[in-house]
């Protein structure tokens, strides 16, 4: 039987999909989750065992990496998109993109687990424009300067049938009869979570992926207003779409920071924007060069 695998996040919508990939190929998983009640009923198997209690408390994540042992592995896939202003980032992207990555590298180096895959973003750099790109980009840091047997994987945006991004302006399509759209013009290549979570159980049995960095992107480069179109049509409600020039969209921004409920736009996410999240020029997605998937389109989600 393969060694443990410790799933940080294996609760959300990409843990998902690499849970289930695990198990078909016998891996033991844990899956820690601060509410037990909650856990995903498909993940429910022999194989997962679900831990109720908090990562960032560094006595459970020390009773986590022993239960993994020293021949298993961790992979993390915990991120948050939205928090409050602040410099060089928020405090909620420090807790989870920096200060969780540091708790997991320390316990793994106190515990002999050796074995890390990070979930990281493309655009991730500590001088980048947004603190959700900066904070990405100093987890990436302090695991790259570790002793680690790390593999970091970079997305674009990932969609996938529940994803929050598709999702997001389908349910709005449907409820207003125009949309207007700050940073229309900004390019994304879009990727599925199908491919992401097969590349990520495959790099658990490629040595050669140790200490090495990946872009993962979809084959077609979109604009946000050209998502945001197929969104609408996946939901059966074309709208006309409305680019709002800079001002406007970062009032827009504002605006949606303060409503009651799950935030749905930030400042943050404009700044992010400023730089296309496509890879660099002449460079190809390690998806088919590295690992052996065929990238999908966007259209998959329409089957």
């Amino acid at each position: 039987m393969p060694a443990p695998v410790l799933l940080i996040g294996g609760s959300g919508f990409v843990g998902r999909s690499v849970a289930a990939r695990l198990t078909e190929r016998g891996y033991p998983v844990i899956i820690p989750t601060r509410h037990l009640a909650g856990a995903d009923q498909n993940s429910r198997t022999p194989l997962v065992r679900w831990v109720a209690g908090s990562v960032h408390d560094p006595q459970f994540m020390e009773t986590l990496l022993r239960q993994t042992g020293a021949s298993g592995s961790v992979i993390n896939l915990a991120g948050v998109l939205h928090d409050k202003p602040g410099a060089p980032y928020g405090p909620r992207f420090k807790a989870v993109h920096v200060d969780l990555v540091q708790s997991i590298i320390d316990g793994m180096q106190s515990s002999g687990v050796r074995r890390l895959l990070h979930m990281s973003a493309l655009g991730a750099d500590r001088a980048a424009p947004s603190m959700y790109q900066r904070s990405k980009g100093e987890g990436e840091q302090r695991i790259r300067s570790s002793n680690l047997d790390w593999t970091i994987f970079r997305p674009s945006v990932i969609f996938g049938a529940r994803d929050n991004f598709i999702n997001l302006f389908s349910k709005l399509a449907t409820r207003f009869p125009v949309l207007p759209l700050a940073c229309a013009e900004a390019r994304f290549q879009p990727v599925s979570v199908e491919n992401v979570a097969e590349a990520v159980v495959r790099a658990l049995a490629m040595p050669q992926t140790v200490r090495q960095s990946y872009d993962l992107t979809g084959p077609e480069i979109l604009t946000l207003a050209q998502l945001v179109r197929f969104a609408a049509r996946r939901a059966g409600h074309a709208r006309p779409i409305i680019p709002l020039p800079a001002w406007l969209g970062t009032l827009q921004a504002w605006v949606l920071e303060h409503l009651p409920g799950p935030m749905l736009m930030s400042r943050d996410n404009l700044a992010s924007m400023r730089v296309d999240n496509v890879l660099p020029a002449g460079s190809l997605s390690a998806l088919d060069t590295v690992f052996g998937i065929q990238p999908e389109t966007l259209d998959s989600l329409l089957k």
